[in-house]
């Protein structure tokens, strides 16, 4: 566990947010869904929908069945950082091959995205881990929120990068744009995270590394407290990740957003994001992670609740200006709230199985979304299924009981 503060260090962890944002914004949310949706596929309504709810559900999916292993592996025998570096790496090239995609070439794109969307999702397993590594507990809520407002500016510049390239309609570069990005800043988190050397078992035969890991799963899960949070974890992380990858297409297809419009709504979000996590940093480790959750998920459920009956884009604005707010608070809160529980030295077990329950939940949420949209003809309906897991999520939080007076 980290015993000393080392801004370098710090530094780099944080810019790591800030370079994955770049493919946050751009691919996962604003600008490519909707070229997805809109250009490459070619069919009758929501079918794009359904094809994109298929990529990123299938991806998840990938995430979930092998974030626990990686994890496990990362404590026990290999080196974190090398693996973050292999993950980004992968991601970088299959956004870069984004620029090759032609329309009608629907399979093409989906299985582009579906590597790119699996390498940053399960990246993110080894990323986490390295805060007890950097920081002492007292930070642990400050990094959390530091590293998210980091990656709200990312968001934020690589969109204005992108909007002279949307206006002419140069999208191939504007995915070129992203992998350099992306490339770029995740260098410092990839040479100075702390090293570790390669680990070696006593007994490597698959068996007992079988039996090793699923012990860790059960001790993990026998932990009451650690227990509740992850299956209040599961709920709304599930209808956040929905919201996220569906916002864009919401607006585009119900509300008539144009491409431009949704850009700067989008930065829009990621300056009210930006505004939450750097509002709550401080207080995050004084309160406690647990009242920010439970006001964001309380937030999160009227928004929602209004954008399935909004109409007009104005409307649309202020109820996305909102949800910035509480985004930034929650992701935040919810990762410091969790870190809180990790015993020392199984950082990556621990974030393994945090990923594993995020993403599995976010297996149904996507396609849940896709089916019903395309079932229906409408999108509207589908957005009370995020509502209620929201609830879900708010309901099984009340009965977490926070680790120590400061969690």
């Amino acid at each position: 566990m980290a015993k000393r503060y080392s801004l370098r260090e710090v530094v780099s962890w944080c810019l790591f947010d800030f370079a994955n944002s770049s493919y946050s914004a751009v691919i996962a949310s604003a600008i490519f869904p909707v070229f997805y949706v809109s250009y490459v596929v070619e069919g009758p309504t929501g079918l794009g929908d359904l094809w994109w709810g298929r990529a990123i559900s299938i991806s998840v999916f990938l995430v979930v069945i092998s974030s626990p292993f990686m994890g496990y592996l990362a404590d026990k025998k290999l080196n974190r950082r090398s693996l973050l570096a292999s993950y980004t790496l992968i991601c970088i090239a299959a956004v870069s091959l984004l620029s090759t995609l032609e329309k009608g070439e629907i399979l093409k794109g989906f299985l582009l995205i579906l590597i790119a969307n699996t390498m940053m999702e399960g990246g993110l397993v080894f990323y986490n881990s390295f805060i007890p590594h950097i920081v002492p507990r007292d930070y642990y809520g400050r990094i959390s929120a530091w590293g998210f407002a980091l990656g709200y500016i990312g968001s934020a510049l690589s969109l204005i990068l992108a909007l002279p390239l949307v206006s002419r309609e140069k999208f191939e570069v504007i995915w070129i744009l992203v992998a350099f990005f992306y490339g770029i800043f995740s260098l410092p988190c990839l040479i100075f995270m702390p090293k570790e050397s390669i680990k070696t078992v006593s007994d490597p035969s698959q068996n007992k590394f079988f039996h090793d890991l699923f012990t860790s799963f059960l001790l993990i899960f026998k932990d009451k407290q650690t227990r509740r949070f992850l299956l209040s974890y599961f709920f709304y992380e599930d209808a956040v990740n929905t919201v996220i990858i569906f916002a864009s297409i919401y607006a585009s297809s119900t509300l008539g957003f144009a491409y431009k419009e949704l850009i700067v709504l989008y930065l829009v979000v990621q300056t009210t994001a930006f505004i939450g996590s750097i509002v709550i940093s401080k207080p995050l480790d004084q309160l406690g992670p647990k009242v920010f959750i439970l006001g964001n998920l309380i937030a999160w459920t009227l928004v929602t609740t209004c954008s399935a009956f909004v109409s007009h884009k104005n409307h649309f604005w202020i109820l996305a200006s909102f949800a910035g707010l509480c985004l930034g608070a929650i992701q935040a809160a919810s990762r410091a709230m969790y870190v809180s529980f990790i015993p020392e030295r199984r950082e990556g077990e621990y974030f393994g199985v945090y990923s594993m329950v995020g993403k599995s939940s976010a297996i149904l949420g996507p396609i849940l979304f896709g089916e019903v949209s395309f079932l229906f003809g409408s999108q509207r309906p589908a957005v009370f299924a995020v509502t209620f897991l929201f609830l879900m999520g708010l309901v099984f939080l009340l009965g977490v009981k926070p680790v120590s007076k400061k969690f």
